[in-house]
């Protein structure tokens, strides 16, 4: 009898188990569906050259000054044996905005030469292969200059690119804090998005007072990092966030992955890559000029759409995708919505998964 008491629990048991896990795959195959398909062109934008697209290619007629842009030398993590780089997405995006604006730019590194390059083709998008397929732009990034040879007064502003390697090589370099001393003086335009604000935090001012005392910035922040790299204080000689306060900063932080730009007079600094554009085209403005208009990335939308949910609530971020036109609402990339239905799921943020969940659900309701 007791065997067979044993028996039924083990039976129901195993009816359960099944249930739910024919439950668990029904609820993904149907997550699947939400997202966006396979886009047919996406092969054809590997080739797409910068003379194919039109915010690169109708620029103003004359040169409105140069940019320097700035990528690490560090090929790795420390002494972990983890591979690291600048990233392409960071380099490429602003490379694009500071051209379609009028301005040449060149690029440095701390021991010049080809630097090692962070590249994740789920993230990569038509600016960023125009970048690739671009033989000037290339030529530039494989002899990049050395930051010790860099004539910084001939440059109207620095934008300092991200990649986890310029948390090693950017904070204690003196030519990189030579050039920032020197268009601070100059009042000229300093710009730095995701670990570029590395560049920025042994600074020190002509009186020997640290630049960041009382500014505002923005970086990759403290959440942001551990979430990704767990002994990431182990790894890194410093939590950039961390060290931008101690070096008197007021830090911004906005919420995980979404784009946050701050702007304190000449200084413009991005949370994270989705930041990129838009620390660029504020770079830009900051510099005198109105920035081109461009259409936004699927990306761009879906980054619009989340953080007016992280701001205004569930409703206004709904109100939001139903106000975009036809063809910006085909240009949502549900991808990276899903990917933050996952990031709160792993966060045990059940009810705002469940609404992120009801986001992605309504966007993939217009394709």
């Amino acid at each position: 009898m007791h065997m067979s008491k044993v028996q039924k629990l083990l039976k129901c048991s195993l009816i359960v188990v099944t249930a739910f896990l024919v439950l668990l795959a029904g609820f993904g195959w149907w997550f699947m569906s939400l997202l966006s398909p396979p886009d047919p062109s996406a092969e054809n934008i590997k080739a797409v050259l910068p003379s194919s697209l039109p915010y690169l290619n109708e620029k103003p007629s004359q040169i409105r000054g140069k940019i320097l842009a700035v990528v690490t030398s560090t090929d790795s993590i420390g002494s972990s044996g983890k591979r690291t780089g600048y990233e392409l997405t960071e380099l490429a995006q602003g490379y694009s905005v500071f051209v379609a604006n009028g301005f040449e730019v060149d690029i440095a590194s701390p021991l010049g030469g080809e630097p090692p390059m962070v590249l994740d083709e789920e993230d990569i998008g038509v600016y960023d292969y125009a970048f690739l397929n671009d033989p000037f732009a290339q030529r530039k990034l494989k002899e990049t200059l050395v930051m010790d040879s860099v004539r910084i007064e001939n440059y109207e502003a620095i934008y300092f690119v991200g990649g986890k390697g310029a948390m090693f090589d950017f904070p204690d370099n003196q030519a990189i804090q030579r050039s920032i001393g020197t268009l601070v003086e100059l009042g000229k335009v300093i710009g730095a998005v995701c670990h570029g604000p590395a560049a920025l935090v042994n600074v020190k001012l002509t009186d020997g007072s640290s630049f960041l005392k009382g500014k505002q910035v923005s970086s990759f922040t403290n959440r942001e990092e551990l979430f990704l790299i767990k002994d990431a204080r182990d790894l890194f000689p410093f939590l950039l966030q961390d060290k931008l306060a101690e070096s008197g900063a007021s830090f911004s932080e906005g919420p995980m992955y979404l784009e946050n730009v701050v702007i304190d007079g000449t200084l413009v600094t991005g949370q994270n890559p989705w930041s990129t554009w838009t620390t660029a085209e504020a770079m830009v403005k900051q510099l005198g000029y109105e920035p081109k208009k461009r259409e936004k990335s699927a990306a761009e939308n879906a980054v619009s759409i989340l953080n007016a949910y992280e701001k205004d609530g569930y409703a206004k971020a709904k109100q939001l995708i139903g106000d975009l036109n036809d063809h910006e609402k085909r240009l949502i990339d549900r991808h990276l919505l899903a990917m933050h239905v996952l990031v709160a799921a792993m966060q045990w943020e059940i009810s705002k998964g469940v609404e992120l969940i009801g986001l992605l659900r309504y966007a993939a309701s217009f394709v």
